[in-house]
């Protein structure tokens, strides 16, 4: 097999990225790379080590390496030199381990190479609930007899159960404690360095180590000294010494080592000291034995000489390093990629994989069937949580909140037992350090044999073996550097509260409680209190009231006011919901009508009901709190790879289609873009119309532009300046210079936004109203129009609704038909555009109806800037065109673009006053306005275009006070009218 660096050495020759031409070495390439190779100029240990011993005594410093990187600022204690023989692989093995669990605990089986570890008192299964209760498979239940329960809960009266209470008799096996401290401490006696290496997660450093291949830094701890080693991995932090020596914090995942470049070569030393943090090389070098331990690397016994480096890959303009990564949640947020680099996130991601493969493996033992559900649903009824709704081809659908009503379905189909891990959506506006939008559930949902706490078996026996596996893995130490956390302590046999007992322990306590559900301050205080009295960060709430659960949790029949459901929490915070679910069809419609719910949109789920449902029940577990509460991370975001939460998604404003047409920066050759590509950036539907020959196109020195009509006296504008919004005021004051002092004209300014108005009015004293607006549809709301009564006309008809290419051979024929569409009109035409569409055809879409080769009608969409869309540009309805293809046809355009989309400008329904106009001018501007629209039938436009859903949006015409009568007001119908 070649080695890495052969492989990588065509590569670095044919990129001609050799750092000295002199220089020869065994690994002569890299991926990208600048290779160094000072082989024959290598110093030795001695010479090294004397070098630093002397820079020490000069410049103060202790031992290479003092700074705790791994850990952020905290630095660790000094640790003692690990004894380890490295003459051979037999004198320091790694035992190759694999894992099989039962119960609450996990078995390890060592190679016979392996020395045999110290008992482990938790390697066997622990006589939890759930090993006692659930047995194998599908095995039917014990019966819960009240010796039973004695045995796996303790004492137990009508009211529920009761954890034992203090009294002198000696302990049960109710009062053994496990903690992580312990599971610690005994699994803190194998050689492993990390739970690669037991074989919980088959990756690389369970694979066979090779010297001079490429290998990785968990591997070369196996390694002899001496070995001539290649691997990969990012710089973590560098300690420069001198010009001539350079440690290097080498960091790959959870694994570091220091590498030492010490060389007479200045240029080599000085290209590497140059590199940044977390670039990403490849160094071959000799494993050596460090003069003491390296405090900051997780290897600390040994360290690399290191003969060559490559740059891989350069990281630039990083926010921050790894080595000091900030303290604050949103620094780390921000930049989550680099900040899940980081060791402790590295370790904290492979706990999150050990618990999901637990969670699979529990259930999976016990005869569950892992499922699928589909994530979109028809309605929003399931628990009474916000829900996100989405457009679904027109049709209202939800996010689902919970795989609930399909993990009951499921049931009703006989499967029995299920489980799902995937995404839960909910749409509370919570930031707080408990809540996400969407977060992993952890579900299982089974038929019951004898009672519901046979759910509770199954998620504590799982919870449990969660517990011993997590604090048996080595990287909990690397998390602990980052978030230390308190004792983690459990109970062997599971403390199970009564809701009514949490709440008289509250009461117990001073606090104001209600029997109903409990507040968050409420649930942590609650969970110190059993901590104080039991000795347990792990607990389980039982019997919750009916009115803190849905609709299809069943009530008890000793007391309807409470349900058969319970919580699971974690030091003191709420985990695990579940319970017994209603499986009777009319008690569960009667329940329904009680929380006043429908069933309309949940007929597949009522159907498992009217077919025969078998009691059953369930719980939902979020994956990111059982991993932040048990760690005490603080916050589960940090327990999401990418997380969701009511600030995420934050609004961006939409970038340029035509970056080089942007007026914010300069234009280096002097040569201004074109009005077709500024309007694509900043235009709305007004804009367009500028490219029609009656228009003059005026231009500021950053590239703005403006389209303006000389028109008798007057100087007719229409649409906003064609800029960036923060230079309109800039670019308006200038123009208006222009106008009256070059074109000598009086200005009149039409159809612009609310903020040109404004500073028209402000800036300059004009009046402004409106009386039209921008008839804008949302296109996400629109589908291609495939069923109703014009759909199959056109259909039945054999015409083609189509997008098309406007080529030679569409335009040839199109041209005859738009020529005889415009021969048809009749009566005074008022628009603002001329129909020409085959101008700036690199940003329109055409869209045809076509029968036997005759165009029957056209749409033609225009693009305007990101935040306005598309515009209608033109919607041509030609003569003998069949009835209804224009309206199939619109739809069909809308259903082919996202957004928002403008059919331009109508009229409004009434005459709106704006900045300076008031009284009896207004009077009569409104008077003559509808007098205007009646008789010029303006309004029909506007009522064809609300078929598609369009909404109004004002848009405003301006004028000077003074030089502007009423009467030159006829102005604009004369600038509108052929």
């Amino acid at each position: 097999m070649p080695s890495a660096s052969g492989i990588l050495a065509p590569v670095a020759s044919a990129f001609g990225l050799s750092k000295h031409k002199g220089s020869k070495s065994k690994s002569s390439g890299g991926v990208g790379s600048e290779n160094l190779d000072t082989r024959n100029t290598t110093a030795s240990s001695n010479e090294r080590v004397a070098q630093t011993e002397e820079h020490n005594r000069t410049n103060g410093h202790s031992t290479p390496g003092t700074h705790d990187g791994l850990s952020g600022h905290q630095e660790p204690q000094r640790q003692e030199p690990r004894i380890q023989t490295r003459d051979s692989h037999a004198q320091s093995p790694r035992a190759s381990t694999d894992t099989s669990r039962s119960g609450a605990g996990s078995r390890k089986k060592h190679s016979p190479s392996s020395p045999t570890p110290p008992p482990n008192p938790f390697a066997q299964s622990a006589p939890s609930i759930s090993s006692v209760a659930s047995g194998q498979g599908n095995a039917p239940m014990p019966p819960l007899s009240a010796d039973y329960r004695r045995q796996v809960f303790g004492k137990m009266n009508d009211g529920g159960f009761n954890s034992p209470k203090d009294s002198g008799s000696p302990r049960s096996s109710s009062d053994i404690v496990r903690s992580s401290a312990d599971v610690l401490r005994t699994n803190a006696n194998f050689s492993s360095a990390t739970s690669l290496d037991s074989g919980r997660t088959g990756l690389s450093a369970d694979l066979p180590t090779h010297p001079n291949e490429l290998n990785t830094i968990a591997q070369l701890d196996r390694l002899p000294i001496g070995t001539e080693v290649n691997f990969r991995a990012r710089i973590h932090a560098q300690r420069q010494l001198s010009k001539a020596l350079d440690f290097l914090l080498l960091r790959d995942q959870t694994h570091s080592i220091q590498g030492v470049l010490s060389r007479d070569n200045m240029d080599m030393v000085g290209w590497v000291q140059k590199l940044h943090p977390e670039s990403l090389v490849q160094v071959g070098g000799v494993l050596k034995e460090p003069p003491e331990p390296i405090r900051s690397a997780s290897h600390a016994g040994v360290e690399v000489d290191i003969h060559t480096i490559h740059l891989v890959n350069a990281a630039a303009n990083a926010p921050f390093t790894n080595y000091k990564p900030p303290e604050t949640l949103r620094n780390r947020m921000t930049s989550r990629i680099l900040d899940l680099r980081h060791p402790s996130n590295q370790a904290l991601f492979r706990v999150r994989s050990m618990v999901t493969r637990q969670f699979r493996e529990t259930l999976e033992e016990r005869g569950f069937v892992e499922i699928n559900t589909p994530k979109l649903q028809p309605a929003a009824t399931e628990s009474g949580a916000a829900v996100f709704k989405v457009n679904y081809f027109g049709r209202n659908a939800f996010l689902a909140q919970s795989p609930q009503l399909a993990k009951q379905m499921a049931i009703s189909a006989d499967f029995g037992r299920v489980f799902e891990v995937g995404p839960v959506f909910r749409a509370e506006n919570s930031n707080t350090h408990r809540h996400l939008t969407e977060y992993t559930g952890l579900d299982i949902e089974m038929s019951i044999d004898k009672d519901y706490h046979e759910i509770m078996y199954v998620v504590d026996d799982f919870l449990k073996a969660v517990f011993t596996a997590v604090y048996s893995m080595p990287e909990v130490e690397v998390l602990q550097k980052r978030w230390p956390s308190s004792e983690f302590k459990w109970l062997e046999e599971t403390l199970v509260l009564d809701f009514k007992d949490g709440i008289q322990m509250l009461r117990d306590d001073g606090r104001d409680v209600e029997m109903e559900d409990l507040s968050t301050p409420d649930e942590i205080r609650l969970g110190q209190l059993v901590k104080e009295k039991y000795g347990t960060d792990y607990y389980i709430l039982d019997k919750f009231p009916a009115s803190a659960r849905p609709f299809y949790t069943h009530k008890d029949e000793n007391d309807p006011f409470f349900t058969r459901s319970f919580d699971i929490f974690l030091r003191g915070q709420e985990i695990c919901s579940g319970g017994q679910r209603i499986h009777n069809a009319d008690e569960l419609r009667k329940n329904m009508l009680a929380f006043g719910m429908s069933d309309e949109g949940m007929e597949d789920y009522m159907s498992g009901f009217d077919l025969g449902a078998p009691p059953h029940g369930g719980a939902g577990l979020g994956l990111e709190r059982i991993i932040a509460w048990m760690l005490e991370l603080g916050d589960v975001r940090y327990a999401s790879l990418f997380h969701r939460d009511p600030k995420s998604l934050p609004e961006r404003k939409p970038g340029l289609p035509h970056p080089e047409a942007d007026t914010t920066k300069p234009f280096p050759d002097g040569q201004l873009p074109p009005v077709e590509k500024l309007i694509a950036n900043y235009g709305d539907a007004s804009n367009t119309s500028w490219l029609d020959e009656r228009f003059q196109i005026w231009r500021h020195e950053n590239g703005a532009a403006i389209g303006y009509v000389p028109q008798d006296k007057f100087c007719m504008m229409t649409g906003d300046p064609l800029c960036d919004q923060s230079q309109h005021r800039e670019v308006i004051n200038e123009f208006i210079k222009f106008v009256g002092s070059e074109l000598r004209l009086t200005p009149m300014w039409m159809l612009v936004s609310y903020e040109v108005q404004k500073i028209l009015a402000t800036e300059l004293g004009w009046r402004t109203l409106s009386c039209t607006e921008e008839q804008r549809v949302d296109a996400d709301k629109h589908h291609a129009m495939s069923t109703g009564p014009k759909a199959r006309r056109v259909e039945r008809e054999g015409v083609k609704i189509h997008e098309v290419k406007p080529d030679e051979d569409f335009i040839k024929r199109a041209n005859p038909a738009i020529e005889e569409w415009k021969a048809s009109r009749q009566g005074k035409q008022v628009h603002l555009t001329e129909v020409r569409p085959w101008v700036d055809t690199e940003h329109r879409r055409y869209f045809a109806a076509e029968k036997d080769g005759r165009v029957l009608a056209m749409v033609v969409l225009a693009k305007l800037a990101p935040r306005h869309g598309w515009q209608v540009k033109w919607a041509l309805d030609f003569p003998r065109s069949v009835n209804g293809a224009i309206e199939v046809l619109i739809e069909h355009a809308l259903s082919s673009v996202t957004g928002q989309v403008t059919f331009g400008v109508g009229v409004s329904e009434k005459l709106t006053p704006g900045e300076h106009l008031h009284g009896i001018r207004a009077r009569f501007l409104a008077t003559t306005y509808n007098s205007l629209i009646e008789s010029l039938g303006l309004r029909k436009k506007a009522d064809f275009r609300s078929k598609f859903g369009a909404l109004g949006e004002e848009v405003y015409i301006c004028y000077p006070r003074h030089g502007v009568g009423l009467r030159d007001l006829q102005q604009v119908i004369k600038f509108f009218q052929d």
